[in-house]
């Protein structure tokens, strides 16, 4: 995998601006605050990002992937103003999970989402060398 950043460009913060792949792609349907028995833990945006964190790599591992196989998340939050008050709390927790790892990246407020507890939903896409 190699990260795209046009000569002059400003190294972004937190994520890549482009990443380049080769191989296989694993898709992970939007991940959302809840544990594998679909039950919410925490109410807090923090504690409802470390789940969906953790049930995303959760799901990458059955494809033999892990957080450096990742090029893609969009992330849906039901809160701007949430997402912006936990921004080192959430670096914290990425640093923590998914190491130095910082695949593209869309954040988008929605109205809300389809389980009314959760705070946030990410989608994931990752690619993992080709098979030899």
């Amino acid at each position: 995998m190699k990260t795209l950043l046009p000569e002059g460009w400003p190294r972004p913060s937190g994520y890549s601006n482009g990443v380049m792949a080769e191989g296989r792609m694993v898709f992970v349907a939007g991940q959302i605050g809840w544990t594998k028995d679909m039950v919410f833990e925490a109410s807090d945006f923090l504690g409802q990002l470390r789940q969906t964190l953790e049930n995303t790599l959760a799901i990458l591992a059955e494809a033999g992937a892990g957080p450096e196989h990742i090029t893609r998340m969009t992330w849906y939050v039901t809160s701007r103003d949430e997402y912006l008050a936990n921004l080192s709390g959430m670096g914290a927790v990425w640093r923590e999970l998914m190491g130095k790892n910082y695949p593209t990246m869309a954040c988008v407020e929605v109205s809300g989402l389809m389980e009314a507890r959760a705070k946030i939903e990410i989608e994931t896409t990752a690619v993992l060398p080709p098979e030899r």
